[in-house]
Formats: structure tokens, C-alpha cells, sequence
């Protein structure tokens, strides 16, 4: 693994790493082949500002506990872990020297499916939670903007088999989002592991 292309986000009020090369190309590809095929995705219907409507993606949650994960008033419950999700889940673990509990993946079937402004901030998370997220599959910007000032802002392109870690004080003062697109892209798979105690 080529640690050492590891990367801090320069950005104020947060704690953001980039590890572009997490999984070598050979890895991302077996793990995206395995996951889309094992993984039992589902869509959920998500409730903002009032309105109601599929999610545009399509979602799984697993945890090595009971803990339920709730968003947008969604209730996730968890599945147990694949092997494949350990082996990445222990990979992680090795460079961040912590234990995560939990894995919700997501599946963006095609450039409409999205994930809207927001923050990893509720109330399971903790305080100034961990969020480590991985990417397999088509290549998506991942943009930042800052909550109190709005002229900072921040977009990355996530790589096949790269990770993004975000900690600290980060989900307190960021909001960030994969925008749709009008692009004909191939599906991308992103696993946010999280610590739920």
C-alpha cells in the first residue's frame, strides 16, 4: 500500500485524510465485483423538509452489534458482516488504530443517483465521530462546502479503491454531498464505516 501519497485536506475547522491508494486497482476491482453481487441492497424512502421519495440510491447496513442506525427518519437495521467487509473493515483499522462497529454502503447505480448536502452528525455517532469511507468502482467528486462560511468550499475526486477519512471536529463544521451528474457513468460502491457503541 502506498501510504505515503496519504494526504491531509487543507482545510480549516476539519481533520480530513485522503488515501488515494488504499487498494491497489487489482483489489478495488474484486471487491466491487463481490460486493455489488453479495451486498442486499435496498431502497429506502427518505423524508426532507416534509417531502417524501425513493432515496436515489440504494443502501445496506451491517455492524458486528445490534445497533440500529437512523438518518432522515430512516431506521437501518444491521446485517452481519461479510468476509469481504471485514477484510476491508480490518485494513482500515490497521492505518486508523481503531475499532469501527458499523459499515453503511451505498450503491450509485448511475450518474442520478446522489446524496444531497449534509453531515455525519447524528446522535449515535458520538461527538466528533470517525468516518471512513471507501470507494470501488466509477470515480465521483466528493464536494465540501463549510457550514458558517460559505465561500469555502472543496471538491475531490474519489478514486477506485481510495479512502477518505474524516474526524475531529469535521462533521461539526462541514457539510458535504456527490452531486448527481448528466454523464453516463458506470455504478460506484461507497463504504462509510462507523463507530456506533
Amino acid at each position: 500500500m502506498l501510504f505515503s501519497e496519504a494526504f491531509k485536506l487543507n482545510l480549516p475547522d476539519s481533520d480530513i485524510t485522503y488515501y488515494p491508494n488504499f487498494l491497489n486497482p487489482e483489489e478495488a476491482d474484486y471487491y466491487f465485483k463481490i460486493l455489488l453481487k453479495e451486498i442486499p441492497w435496498q431502497q429506502d424512502d427518505i423524508t426532507v423538509f416534509g417531502k417524501t421519495y425513493a432515496q436515489p440510491r440504494l443502501t445496506a447496513l451491517f455492524a458486528d452489534n445490534k445497533k440500529p442506525y437512523s438518518y432522515s427518519n430512516i431506521t437501518m437495521q444491521p446485517h452481519g458482516f461479510s468476509s469481504a467487509l471485514s477484510e476491508i473493515k480490518k485494513k482500515i483499522e490497521d492505518i486508523e488504530n481503531n475499532t469501527f462497529t458499523t459499515c453503511l454502503a451505498n450503491l450509485y447505480r448511475d450518474g442520478q443517483d446522489s446524496n444531497g448536502w449534509h453531515a455525519d452528525n447524528e446522535k449515535e455517532l458520538g461527538e466528533n465521530p470517525i468516518i471512513a469511507s471507501v470507494s470501488l468502482g466509477q470515480v465521483r467528486p466528493f464536494s465540501l462546502k463549510h457550514k458558517v462560511h460559505k465561500h469555502l468550499k472543496h471538491k475531490i475526486e474519489l478514486q477506485s479503491g481510495s479512502l477518505l477519512v474524516m474526524k475531529g471536529s469535521t462533521q461539526q463544521h462541514w457539510l458535504h454531498q456527490i452531486a448527481k451528474t448528466k454523464k453516463i457513468i458506470k455504478p460506484r460502491i461507497n463504504l462509510t464505516y462507523r463507530i456506533i457503541n
